[in-house]
């Protein structure tokens, strides 16, 4: 788990990145107990500590992935050409028929790639069907503690079907396939608040700094008063609470449809809106739900991998910025964007902000992209403690090895670490001041028994989901017509940019 390394340990002759200085400047790093006591030069080591010497490496803080989906490790590479509203209908036969182990599998999985790519901490919207259990979310927080990740862990939870959110979906399904939908219902929203409830009260794994969240998984897949039932659980047991809000254009027009207002203006008169919010993707939302997030203390997960590979559109960073909204950087999952990697997330966040248009005044410089990556991604998990080198932080830290090619030669750190680094480089990951990888090999799960299993386990859900499969190969030819359809609509609210 995210253990605390007891002890005192110095890290000494490494250059440390910093987002106000163009190169890395030697600094060593004295750590007691898992946490950053001072950063200097020449700093004297106690008699009792340890003395890591980190000559020709690179130290940066822990990257934050600000939004991923564990639940989405044994589905990699099942998408191909989907859009958002494909691949919810696909999701009975991605995830159907999981046992126990392949839930923790399965997050074991996305927590591992995590490490070995320098994420040190994640926040997991996972999924159980019909609702989020004990018993799973157990095994997912155990996943993250095994790997030795922080984490906030997140069920999606819903109390109604991608078939009813969609205006006219259901209806534009033959007979026969609409009652088969039908039968897919997520369980009733009482019960699932009554889960969730369980959950949140029997909650073991604050002290791995894993805790438990809300995620009223998309506001349209969600009634109203469960909406409310989420939002009295989060505000009675301090938690957290992220929803898909915005994602793609079919979205915004379905919460004007149904709700006569922006999905941010919904969610904020039911009284959800506030500092332990985040809002995942964004990407059409108007100014003045910007402002209204900014306002709120409330935050936005930015995940520029999905958002292109679903065809959803480009979040307008620079302008949520410019609003002062706090933003984070997430992969998402593997089965929608195929990497856990936050090196290419952050790199694809510079990218997407540079071609929405040719004047550099309205992009965004690569010290904003790695802020958000690391110090805005930590403010959306609610962690006040990671995100950067400095005392009182804990120390969480990622090496790289300066003698890659990507370090050749080392003339801009933080551009470097944005446009050019890719993982490759990466010697050690440090959690709480005990490495969980060295020279490049994952120390805490076997990576070889987790690929035996997953193979496994993929043979298994496929034989065992193969008549879920045959409905979605039914449903796609509806799902692909329809909705880019609706989605054809103008969009009446002003968005500041063309839509």
């Amino acid at each position: 788990m995210a253990k605390t390394e007891k002890g005192r340990s110095l890290i000494r002759g490494g250059l440390l990145a910093d987002a106000a200085t163009r190169r890395a400047a030697p600094a060593d790093i004295l750590i007691e107990d898992g946490i950053i006591r001072a950063v200097g030069t020449g700093l004297a080591a106690p008699p009792d500590a340890r003395v890591e010497d980190a000559t020709g490496l690179l130290l940066h803080p822990g990257l934050i992935n600000a939004h991923t989906h564990g639940h989405g490790g044994l589905a990699r590479g099942l998408a191909d050409t989907w859009t958002l509203e494909l691949l919810l209908a696909a999701a009975p036969w991605m995830g159907g028929g999981r046992s126990l182990a392949d839930k923790k599998l399965s997050t074991q999985l996305v927590a591992a790639e995590m490490a070995l790519k320098g994420v040190t901490a994640a926040y997991d919207l996972s999924a159980e069907a019909p609702m989020p259990t004990r018993d799973g979310m157990d095994a997912m927080a155990e996943a993250y503690a095994e790997v030795g990740l922080r984490a906030v862990i997140a069920p999606m939870v819903a109390d109604r079907t991608v078939w009813e959110a969609v205006p006219g979906l259901r209806d534009a399904l033959p007979d026969a396939l609409r009652a088969q939908v039908d039968a897919t219902r997520p369980a009733p929203g009482d019960a699932t608040l009554a889960a969730m409830r369980d959950i949140l009260q029997h909650w073991r794994w604050g002290t791995a700094d894993i805790r438990a969240a809300l995620a009223p998984t998309i506001p349209l897949h969600c009634a109203d008063a469960f909406l409310c039932g989420c939002g009295a659980l989060a505000r009675e047991f301090g938690a957290p609470m992220q929803s898909h809000v915005g994602e793609s254009k079919l979205q915004a027009l379905a919460g004007m449809q149904r709700y006569g207002r922006t999905l941010v203006a919904h969610l904020d008169a039911l009284g959800l809106v506030g500092p332990g919010f985040s809002a995942a993707h964004g990407i059409w939302l108007t100014d003045d739900d910007l402002a209204l997030l900014a306002a709120k203390g409330a935050a936005i997960a930015h995940n520029p991998g999905s958002n292109m590979r679903l065809g959803n559109g480009m979040f307008r960073l620079r302008r949520a910025l410019d609003l002062g909204v706090t933003v984070g950087i997430g992969t998402d999952g593997v089965s929608s964007s195929d990497t856990s990697n936050m090196y290419e997330a952050m790199r694809a966040a510079f990218q997407l902000a540079a071609v929405q248009g040719p004047d550099p005044a309205a992009w965004v410089s690569a010290e904003e992209v790695w802020r958000a990556g690391t110090e805005g991604s930590a403010r959306a998990l609610g962690f006040a403690d990671i995100g950067a080198i400095a005392p009182g932080m804990k120390a969480d830290i990622v090496f790289l090895d300066l003698a890659h090619p990507n370090w050749m030669p080392l003339n801009g750190t933080v551009n470097q670490l944005v446009h050019t680094e890719d993982a490759n480089a990466l010697r050690h990951v440090m959690v709480g001041g005990g490495f969980i990888v060295r020279d490049r090999r994952l120390l805490t799960v076997d990576l070889a028994k987790l690929a035996r299993e997953a193979e496994a386990a993929r043979a298994r859900l496929e034989a065992l989901n193969a008549e879920r499969r045959g409905l979605f190969d039914l449903l796609e030819p509806v799902v692909r017509s329809f909705c880019p359809a609706f989605a054809r609509q103008p969009y009446a609210v002003r968005r500041y940019l063309c839509d």
